[in-house]
């Protein structure tokens, strides 16, 4: 038995490709020169993740505007002043608004991995946004002729549609993005905004047979973007119960950062469902310093003696790069600290007699 070991998504852009990005935005860029770029940034993720003899990739998310606004990005029913979620270094990302019904997504997750499956015989893990981010989307103020339970309607069979699509094309895993999770405690600290983004995703989780859900994660940080988080400061402890009611089979949670690591490794044991996988973080996307592979081996080892080892695996805290204006992170260390996670993990089965 090997110790499983797996990415959360986003890889820093090529400079070249940000940098057309907004001259695309800006109206000095053509589509046919964008797309050339897109595509070749995708290639190149897929080869250097292949070179880190990685057992299962992603696309890098190279051709999502965000890990969180692709399924809506172009629809021209949004605006542009939506909920807005502040980081701690002071800078501020704001989703759309709906204006008009209906909701539909313009771009399925499944496009992603078609596109990725192209240059690439190595396993593809999928991320998703979750229904609860998405749920943001509908203002305090109803929408004219389209009323919030409609929305949630359309949107619970709009993130099932996204899911099943990726399954059915052969997604190693698909991994729906939660970082809201932490976020609401700090936007609601009763739990009541937890609670009901907890009930929306089990609505569509319940779509699923349990052999589908043996496929299917959620991802939990508390945010990680232009090397700064929004929800670091909350409590652990008002999540992780909440949490592993999630009926997923795997539960990938950022754990390197953490300043006590212990702690969060102890809630885990007395939270964490039987047949619930826990892939720990164990790289710190938002430090520059790339981790060695002998204190990644430490950090799988530290969680071992509260997971039991059928049930551990070992991820990345977050995305290194889910907006694709962020260059806080130079690519080639992103794929250093990746073959770290490799190794370390490799030397921590060898040290456990895997």
């Amino acid at each position: 038995m090997q110790i499983p070991t797996e990415p959360i998504g986003s890889i820093p852009r090529p400079p070249q490709l940000i940098e057309a990005i907004r001259e695309f935005q800006e109206g000095r860029q053509t589509q046919e020169k964008l797309n050339a770029l897109y595509e070749a940034a995708l290639r190149d993720t897929i080869y250097r993740f292949e070179a880190t003899g990685s057992p299962v990739i992603t696309d890098g998310e190279q051709t999502k505007p965000s890990f969180a606004t692709y399924p809506v990005d172009g629809l021209p029913n949004l605006e542009p002043d939506g909920v807005s979620v502040p980081f701690a270094d002071g800078h501020v990302r704001q989703l759309p608004r709906l204006a008009s019904g209906p909701f539909l997504y313009k771009t399925h997750a499944a496009s992603f991995l078609e596109r990725a499956r192209q240059y690439t015989k190595v396993p593809l893990k999928q991320a998703v946004i979750s229904a609860s981010l998405l749920s943001l989307l509908y203002p305090q103020e109803s929408v004219p002729g389209y009323s919030q339970e409609q929305f949630l309607g359309d949107l619970i069979r709009e993130a099932v549609t996204d899911i099943r699509g990726c399954l059915d094309r052969g997604a190693h895993k698909v991994q729906i993005d939660f970082t809201e999770g932490r976020l609401s405690l700090k936007l609601d600290p009763s739990g009541e905004l937890l609670q009901r983004f907890i009930g929306l995703n089990n609505q569509v989780l319940s779509h699923f047979a349990s052999s589908e859900r043996a496929r299917i994660g959620v991802h939990t940080c508390p945010g990680g973007d232009q090397d700064a988080t929004h929800s670091a400061d909350v409590d652990y402890a008002g999540l992780l119960p909440n949490l592993f009611t999630l009926n997923a089979g795997n539960f990938y949670i950022q754990l390197a950062s953490e300043k006590d690591r212990l702690r969060v490794l102890r809630l885990i044991r007395e939270h964490a469902q039987a047949d619930q996988t826990i892939f720990i973080g164990v790289i710190d996307p938002i430090n520059s310093r790339v981790e060695t592979a002998q204190e990644v081996r430490d950090r799988v080892l530290e969680a071992a003696e509260f997971i039991p080892l059928e049930r551990l695996g070992t991820t990345d805290d977050c995305g290194f790069a889910p907006f694709s204006d962020d260059t806080s992170t130079a690519r080639e260390t992103a794929f250093e600290k990746i073959r770290a996670r490799i190794i370390g993990t490799e030397l921590a089965a060898q040290k456990l007699g895997l």
